[in-house]
C-alpha cells in the first residue's frame, strides 16, 4: 500500500527509510498517473521486504516536485539509502518500469 508524504512527512518516509523507495509525483487530474499506479503497486508487491511505495500529490506539494525537477508527470524516482538513484517518466508497463528504475537483475 502507498503512503502519501508531505513536505513535512518526507524526509521520514523517503530520505531516511532503510528500504529503497519509489516516489510516484502525480496529480488527481492526470489520467497517466492513473494508469501507472496499479503498476507500482504490484512492483512493491513483490518486493515489499526491500521496496515501499510513497506517492506525491504535485497538486498539493508543488515544493517538493520542484526540489526533484519534477517537470511533467506522472514521474517515478527510485530513492536509495536518501538519493535519487533512478528515474522513469511517464506511464510504462511493468517491466519498462523496472528497467527504468534499474530493479531488474
Amino acid at each position: 500500500m502507498a503512503t502519501a508524504a508531505t513536505e513535512t512527512t518526507f524526509d521520514t518516509e523517503v530520505i531516511q527509510s532503510e528500504k529503497a523507495v519509489i516516489v510516484d509525483f502525480w496529480a488527481e487530474w492526470c489520467g497517466p498517473c492513473h494508469a501507472v499506479s496499479p503498476v507500482l503497486e504490484r512492483i512493491v508487491d513483490e518486493r515489499g521486504d526491500e521496496l515501499k511505495l510513497v506517492k506525491v500529490n504535485i497538486d498539493e506539494e508543488p515544493a517538493l516536485a520542484q526540489r526533484y525537477g519534477v517537470a511533467s508527470i506522472p514521474t517515478m524516482i527510485l530513492f536509495k539509502g536518501g538519493e535519487a538513484a533512478a528515474f522513469a517518466v511517464g506511464a510504462q508497463p511493468k517491466g519498462a518500469l523496472e528497467r527504468s528504475l534499474g530493479l531488474t537483475a
